[in-house]
């Protein structure tokens, strides 16, 4: 293809050559109107019948909504062009034609459910509302592996199919691996604490997680991207201090960075990355609050997991993110360090937006003994997890880390609805295609 010029940049006075989708046609008789749209936005390209070639006018308006066109000519000044300035063409060539029939409308003019538009997501990412979302995403994600360079992370990728379970438990989707049963990875937890006992010592992965749990809500998914973080030398308070850098990273980011997008979601004006430091509530202060609020059917007592009912109340007495800490050991996974002085009370954490839970996290057990009975507490066999408890006989320094989903930070961040907005081709428990 020939120097391509963005609609954005196309300046009067240029000769250029524009590409993309047809997203409106106008016909006012003598004259007519097409609105070419590329990732940068839109121009008009203007047809006088009477003072074009045939061919090439009936090129132009016979070319269906959303074909993909390229056209040749000179750019002017218009003002009254959705744009300023419109191309006369000299040249028009259609290299994709598109069905008159299309499953969704692009112009965002007719609404289409979320299931239709999932099932048309090629379509559905043409709206500017989809296509800011993601790249909102985007820009999340390099703000947050800039974050870590800048803290000494070194990005790693593990396997995600694996001989065990991270947890253990059911929710694992079995693979067959050349005739031996294997699964999906839950989390790279064990791996990326393997790798704090080796010369990286501080590392983070950006990557997939599969959990077969039988969800089916607006922010469940069966397929996640997290963000997962681990360090040797730290402790849980430290980490939570780098769980918190991150976040404000990418809210950061995302004000400096992505007004435009911000302003076609209707939330620039109230869009604000948080300053402050996030409250670090105990968990008991946290079930204390929860039931002063009144919202519960029932009191919450010691060793009850956290409500979605209760999240919420608490999130609107918090009125932002906040932590939550000294979780009871026995809801909390075998790798998270008890308190020496208090065995029933773990060092793990979560880190809560008003809406939701966002972040898991916690100072991890690195001596071999108490790790092992960690496992034999949980009912877990430790012989199955041997690559990993064996390495915890050979020097694992402390450490501590956490995790948080891609998806529920964007949809928290962007106050989406449905947790299947913050991701291109959601998996869940109907949807396997596309």
């Amino acid at each position: 293809m020939q120097d391509r010029t963005f609609t954005a940049d196309a300046e009067p006075g240029d000769h250029a050559t524009v590409a993309g989708w047809v997203h409106e046609i106008r016909d006012l008789g003598g004259i007519a109107f097409l609105i070419l749209r590329d990732k940068t936005g839109k121009i008009q390209v203007k047809f006088e019948k009477d003072e074009m070639d045939d061919d090439l006018v009936e090129t132009g308006l016979g070319a269906h909504r959303e074909s993909v066109v390229q056209v040749t000519g000179d750019v002017e000044e218009e003002e009254r062009a959705p744009t300023g300035v419109e191309v006369t063409p000299e040249s028009m060539q259609v290299l994709a034609d598109a069905d008159p029939e299309l499953p969704l409308d692009p112009s965002g003019k007719v609404d289409a459910d979320l299931s239709t538009r999932l099932d048309n997501r090629t379509l559905d990412a043409r709206k500017p509302e989809t296509k800011a979302v993601f790249e909102i995403r985007a820009e999340v994600l390099r703000a947050v592996r800039e974050y870590f360079r800048s803290v000494g992370s070194t990005e790693i990728n593990t396997p995600k199919i694996v001989a065990t379970g991270t947890e253990g438990g059911t929710e694992l989707f079995p693979v067959t691996y050349f005739g031996r049963e294997a699964f999906m990875n839950q989390s790279p937890q064990l791996f990326k604490q393997l790798m704090v006992g080796s010369g990286l010592e501080r590392v983070f992965e950006v990557g997939p997680i599969f959990r077969a749990e039988e969800h089916n809500t607006p922010r469940h998914l069966n397929e996640a991207t997290m963000i997962d973080f681990e360090s040797a030398f730290i402790d849980h308070e430290e980490a939570m201090d780098v769980c918190e850098g991150t976040l404000k990273a990418a809210y950061s980011a995302v004000e400096e960075h992505c007004q435009e997008e911000l302003e076609i979601l209707g939330i620039a004006d109230e869009f604000e990355a948080p300053t402050d430091d996030f409250p670090r509530l105990t968990y008991e202060e946290a079930i204390e609050r929860i039931n002063a609020t009144g919202e519960l059917d029932e009191q919450l007592v010691w060793g009850d997991d956290l409500p979605t009912e209760g999240e919420k109340a608490l999130g609107d007495d918090v009125g932002g993110h906040y932590f939550v800490t000294d979780w009871p050991s026995e809801i909390k996974p075998f790798y998270i360090q008890d308190y020496d002085d208090d065995p029933d009370l773990s060092k793990g954490f979560d880190l809560m937006h008003p809406r939701m839970e966002l972040v898991s996290g916690g100072q991890r057990e690195h001596r071999y003994d108490a790790l092992v009975e960690g496992f034999e507490q949980q009912g877990l066999d430790p012989d199955q997890f041997e690559y990993y408890t064996k390495m915890f006989r050979y020097g694992m320094p402390p450490h501590a880390g956490w995790a948080y989903g891609v998806e529920r930070l964007v949809m928290t961040m962007l106050d989406l609805d449905n947790i299947r907005e913050a991701v291109l081709f959601p998996r869940d428990r109907q949807r396997l295609s596309p």
